[in-house]
């Protein structure tokens, strides 16, 4: 299937993950994390995420909050302690509030998440799309490492069709992200660029 048919309008989303203050923002826990994603990913969404609105097609954004006092939250893999004291993502805070540079526009829809490690299991993102009638998920954000990946599998599994932007997703090291996507994520998803999206949305 063309690119163009695949991500088009009408069945299409675009689900951005984690991109917030406390993940890649200039003050984010993860600070290696932060800055690759803001060297190239973050400025490529902050391009596709435009271009998607005016084509008609939905933008969703997964964010991930923790209360002060990390109840109902994950405790149970090392993740979860990795920078969580470094940054505030409690309800309110910049920390977990979407970059300002990605909206949300008017028409986004915003989805939080409690605890896990990727909006399928987190959010309803699942019964969300299904409402909107979409099929195919353009994923970008981060992590390649855990996040991105989690959410290509389950939207795989649950049956979508993944296109992912190499260059609007980060993974760190930047290598081993080039590594998960070329000899794994390759094979679930329509690997593509934010150039060969924006052209096909035209």
């Amino acid at each position: 299937m063309r690119l163009d048919e695949l991500a088009a309008p009408g069945h299409t989303a675009v689900v951005t993950q984690e991109c917030q203050g406390a993940v890649v923002g200039p003050d984010a826990g993860l600070r290696a994390l932060a800055e690759e994603a803001r060297r190239q990913a973050v400025p490529n969404i902050a391009l596709l995420l435009p271009a998607a609105r005016a084509a008609g097609i939905h933008v969703v954004h997964c964010l991930v909050q923790r209360r002060a006092d990390g109840l109902g939250a994950n405790h149970n893999a090392k993740i979860f302690r990795i920078g969580s004291n470094d940054v505030a993502i409690a309800p309110g805070t910049p920390g977990a509030e979407l970059l300002p540079e990605l909206g949300p526009a008017p028409t986004d829809l915003v989805l939080r998440r409690w605890h896990g490690i990727g909006p399928m299991g987190g959010t309803d993102l699942d019964a969300t799309l299904r409402n909107l009638g979409v099929s195919t998920i353009v994923a970008v954000g981060v992590s390649v490492n855990v996040a991105i990946t989690n959410l290509v599998m389950d939207a795989v599994n649950a049956a979508y069709r993944v296109v992912l932007p190499r260059d609007a997703v980060a993974g760190v090291p930047a290598a081993y992200a080039d590594a998960v996507i070329d000899n794994t994520l390759s094979l679930l998803a329509t690997v593509t660029t934010t150039d060969e999206l924006l052209a096909a949305w035209r």
